[in-house]
């Protein structure tokens, strides 16, 4: 019976790594026509609609959120508006200005940053091992920003996000201080993602799932439709919600492989199998991504790109190991805790809060 679970636990973080390099193709040819803040609420809504099917499948003491204090409950929806509303929005900027191929590299900053926050809030040790594979994360994005205009080629889809946002430029590579700052709007992105959940984690330990998953979904949306519904250009925005094929054709499956089914198997990887290995099997999303950007929207593929995405991939198998083999006696009880991913960004590894003797015990859900 063991093995059979491990097995599922393996395939379920390999699915949910296939999952977000699709949704990030879906949420980069959806940007070209749909303004990044529209885009996040229209996946947020997808996403609800179909947490709330799979609601319909759990079992009855899963289905409501139960005795959340009014503290615990206000600090989830701020969780939801920074990790969701803000975050998301600033993570589909970013996509557009640098691609998906870049992106997937950027995101590497998850982990180290996840360790950051815990160390910040909740006093979680850190290791040194954990440290050098932040470095080797940081490294390779400073790797990734360092490639030449000879190095890169446009992708047409980027050439027409462009024309879209009403840059007019013939030069069809972007300088280096827009490549700069799209990195720069994905690492803030990032972190707020980071802090978001690190804020409400000892909620999300002890609450169920989807319950817990909606209400930070609805109070991401909530501002979302606050936001969009003052801004000159709401007509505009809220159009995504009219049935269009060329417009739902790729935003209603970003928002079902991103905001919902990567969610959903991220989650089984860290239930079936130790969170080390998910979180390593979680982080080929990287090398993934860059192979569908490569195929499907013609990013180019330099060695420079390569170089960034090994690195990055490899920081964050250091880091997994070294928060998975940190002892937990150095860290007293009630700050030790599981850090969890967002929803619209699931890929990357969290510290164990396990013993080292419970490394393939079911890790409690989210």
């Amino acid at each position: 019976m063991d093995t059979p679970v491990s097995y599922l636990g393996e395939a379920y973080a390999l699915l949910a790594a296939f999952s977000w390099a699709v949704a990030l193709i879906f949420f980069k040819r959806s940007g070209v026509s749909v303004p990044p803040m529209a885009l996040n609420l229209f996946k947020n809504v997808v996403g609800l609609v179909l947490l709330t099917v799979a609601l319909l499948f759990v079992a009855p003491e899963d289905q409501t959120i139960g005795a959340l204090t009014t503290r615990e409950a206000v600090l989830l929806a701020i969780s939801g508006v920074l990790g969701i509303a803000f975050a998301d929005t600033l993570l589909f900027f970013s996509l557009n200005k640098i691609g998906v191929g870049m992106l997937a590299i950027v995101e590497c900053s998850y982990a180290p940053l996840m360790i950051f926050f815990a160390w910040l809030v909740a006093g979680e040790s850190v290791s040194a091992t954990t440290v050098i594979g932040g470095l080797l994360v940081i490294s390779a994005v400073f790797v990734a920003t360092g490639r030449t205009r000879r190095s890169y080629r446009e992708s047409p889809l980027d050439l027409e996000s462009r024309r879209q946002s009403g840059d007019q430029s013939p030069d069809a590579t972007p300088n280096r201080t827009e490549l700069v700052k799209g990195i720069v709007i994905g690492i803030l992105a990032i972190t707020l993602m980071a802090f978001g959940i690190a804020m409400v984690k000892s909620t999300i330990e002890s609450a169920p799932l989807v319950p817990v998953t909606m209400l930070r979904l609805a109070a991401g949306s909530a501002m979302l439709a606050i936001i969009m519904g003052v801004h000159k250009n709401r007509r505009e925005w809220f159009r995504v919600f009219v049935p269009r094929w060329n417009v739902w054709s790729t935003c209603v499956p970003a928002g079902f492989f991103g905001t919902f089914l990567a969610l959903m198997f991220w989650i089984g990887g860290f239930k079936y199998t130790n969170t080390a290995r998910a979180a390593i099997l979680n982080q080929t999303s990287t090398i993934i991504a860059l192979i569908f950007a490569t195929i499907f929207l013609k990013e180019s593929f330099t060695m420079r790109k390569v170089v960034a995405a090994v690195m990055a991939f490899v920081g964050v198998l250091v880091v997994s190991i070294g928060q998975a083999s940190k002892p937990t006696a150095t860290v007293p009880p009630q700050a030790t805790a599981v850090i969890f991913q967002d929803e619209a960004h699931p890929f990357s590894s969290r510290p164990d809060s396990r013993g080292p003797d419970e490394s393939d015990a079911t890790v409690p859900s989210d």
